[in-house]
């Protein structure tokens, strides 16, 4: 697995922290919890789409784009990330963001993500849920198209085989990191949405030999449909790569028990999450991602799947800036 051969911009702080968390272990009473700090990969805050956005924005740049184009939802993280990675190449960007959750608060229209979006001078537009918003994506690029832009998209969250390249350096980097401590990894638990990142990081696990097991919390889609579409980005990232069959559908755990009212919308356990991590270990987490994640593990380690003795790696997929479009959710709580 040789990723010098894909186009790459180097702007990740990499590689990221591989912490353990004592106190977090210690009152769960179960495994000792490792968490791989990919909120702390720069660039506006950092977070898991800025591996992705090295080697998407490099395509870009090799295709000699003059405008970045994306879609996510409001509160998206993949859009801001995307809006920092356009500034810093000097390049313009322009959003579409989905309304997936109806909320009409100006704090959660105008705040977090979207705030940063602006600062970083991206123009957005909005749109109703229930499209296709890659569809709506490439309809607005048309339109910039014909007055001459050259645009590049990018799909939602940055999933495809480009940006699933991301998380299969992750994988080396994550399985290089345990080596240098002896740190026998028996599970790896991350939220997962638009699937770019456990497709990029279940393959390139794959492809080392890793042995490590990977275990999704769906933050959207329903388990069968979530397993479903990572197996199918899993597939054509292995191809991608030149490796391809060495992933199989059984590699593939998407949990979605703790998705709640739907996507972007908070959960009690997933606020609870949020407390717990940020009053036993000074790290915070974000209402629609590594929230969910984080409460799904929590669960499962009370219920006795992971259990104690075993060590698990918590992969924190950032987004803590959102916390402040979501202020409402802790007044209520």
């Amino acid at each position: 697995m040789h990723l010098a051969r894909f186009p790459r911009v180097h702007l990740a702080h990499l590689p990221t922290p591989l912490e353990r968390l004592d106190r977090l272990s210690e009152a769960l009473g179960g495994p000792e919890i490792w968490i791989k700090r990919d909120d702390c990969t720069g660039l506006s805050t950092g977070g898991n789409k800025t591996r992705k956005l090295e080697f998407l924005m490099a395509e870009a740049l090799a295709w000699g784009a003059d405008l970045v184009m994306t879609q996510g939802a409001t509160q998206s993280n993949h859009a801001r990330q995307t809006a920092a990675f356009a500034a810093k190449l000097g390049m313009d960007c322009h959003l579409l963001l989905e309304d997936r959750t109806g909320y009409k608060e100006d704090n959660y229209n105008h705040n977090g993500n979207v705030l940063l979006d602006v600062l970083h001078g991206a123009t957005y537009e909005k749109r109703d849920t229930g499209l296709d918003m890659n569809a709506e994506m490439e309809e607005v690029a048309e339109r910039f198209r014909k007055d001459g832009r050259k645009v590049y998209t990018i799909p939602g969250g940055g999933s495809n085989t480009t940006g699933a390249l991301g998380y299969a350096n992750c994988a080396l980097e994550l399985v290089g990191q345990a080596n240098d401590r002896d740190l026998v990894i028996d599970h790896i638990v991350h939220a997962t949405g638009s699937t770019g990142t456990q497709a990029g990081l279940v393959t390139g696990l794959k492809a080392i030999n890793a042995q490590i097991p990977v275990y999704g919390i769906s933050v959207r889609a329903a388990k069968e449909a979530q397993e479903q579409n990572v197996f199918k980005l899993a597939e054509a990232t292995a191809d991608r790569l030149g490796c391809s069959g060495i992933v199989s559908a059984s590699d593939i755990v998407a949990n979605s028990d703790y998705v709640g009212g739907g996507y972007g919308i908070p959960t009690e356990d997933g606020l609870d999450a949020i407390r717990m991590f940020a009053k036993l270990e000074g790290i915070l987490l974000d209402p629609v991602y590594s929230s969910k994640g984080a409460a799904g593990m929590i669960d499962l380690i009370k219920k006795g799947h992971f259990k104690k003795g075993q060590r698990i790696v918590f992969l924190h997929t950032g987004g803590s800036v959102s916390l402040f479009g979501y202020l409402s959710a802790f007044s209520a709580a």
